[in-house]
């Protein structure tokens, strides 16, 4: 691990300032993803802000009958607050899918947004990678890509979002708060937070330089049933080869996102007009345009066989 500085941010708007002002800030709470890249030497950040100080660790209820949930909420708190398990069931299901129970008792909300892909040629140093060295290619398109993207990926790079838990906060239509270095506040819905990675993989999000993630907003409650179905090489804290998150209506209309299949949690509203014809019809529109590998090109069938579980396993409940 290379040598860096460190100090504690007092406010979210002074941790942006910092970080316009210096070169090669890192924000570091949890630190369970960003520490390991540090010993790794895949991130090798010249000055870490403490941020775990701001106060940013609580669940609140808005206004307009959502959530409020603050960046630094730790994984563990918030899959068991009561108000997500009761009104919000796939967020905590799809968090308690991730990970074990010690890192969950670390990990942010924020953090979690922020991890970065576990693909293998990402945390090889000696293999080409444009996400970890912009221009330097991508080993993974002649490589071994079982655990990586089949849609939404470019010449450039093939890897996958890890976090089960943005696939649940993509099918709840979760939006992002923020604070910029000069304190203005914006918000992102999370369909516009992650980018595509185009010939720019190493620019992940939409964030700008500096800019900090605050809290995560809820809209109010959809109601339904909520399904989070991870399927993974092996029974527990593994990365998903697919996962599908799932809110199903009695109608049999609802939404649905995917996790390990694309750069993004993926969801696409248009295909879930298809829902009430089962997932096959589904899957064509959500797929639509896939580029898998042979070695990945088993994805697109259990997909379609884990939404069709996933479906029987609503209807199921509500009979």
């Amino acid at each position: 691990m290379k040598s860096f500085t460190y100090e504690r941010a007092k406010t979210p708007a002074q941790a942006a300032a910092i970080a316009a002002r210096k070169d090669g800030v890192k924000f570091i709470a949890g630190g369970t993803n960003l520490l390991d890249l540090m010993k790794l030497e895949i991130e090798t950040p010249q000055h870490l802000v403490d941020v775990n100080g701001l106060g940013l660790d609580k669940i609140e209820a808005t206004p307009e009958g959502g959530l409020r949930i603050g960046a630094l909420v730790r994984n563990a708190d918030l899959s068991a607050n009561e108000h997500v398990r009761r009104d919000y069931a796939l967020l905590s299901r799809a968090l308690l899918a991730g990970a074990s129970g010690q890192l969950r008792n670390k990990a942010t909300t924020a953090g979690n947004l922020l991890q970065r892909t576990r693909c293998p040629y990402f945390y090889d140093t000696n293999q080409a990678c444009n996400k970890r060295k912009p221009g330097s290619g991508c080993a993974a398109l002649g490589g071994f890509s079982r655990q990586l993207a089949v849609v939404g990926s470019s010449e450039a790079c093939i890897a996958t979002h890890p976090s089960d838990m943005a696939v649940a906060l993509r099918a709840l239509d979760a939006v992002i708060e923020t604070v910029r270095p000069d304190g203005a506040t914006r918000q992102i819905p999370i369909a516009e937070f992650y980018r595509a990675p185009g010939t720019t993989p190493h620019l992940e999000t939409a964030l700008a330089a500096g800019e900090f993630i605050t809290a995560v907003v809820l809209p109010k409650p959809v109601g339904g049933t909520h399904i989070y179905h991870k399927v993974r090489d092996r029974a527990s804290y593994a990365f998903a080869l697919i996962s599908v998150g799932a809110i199903v209506q009695p109608d049999g209309t609802g939404r649905v996102a995917l996790g390990g299949v694309a750069h993004k949690p993926w969801r696409m509203e248009s295909a879930e007009s298809a829902l009430p014809q089962g997932a096959k019809a589904v899957v064509a529109r959500l797929l639509a345009g896939a580029k898998p590998t042979e070695d990945n090109k088993f994805k697109v069938t259990l997909v379609e066989r884990t939404l069709g579980a996933v479906l029987a396993q609503a209807k199921g409940v509500q009979s």
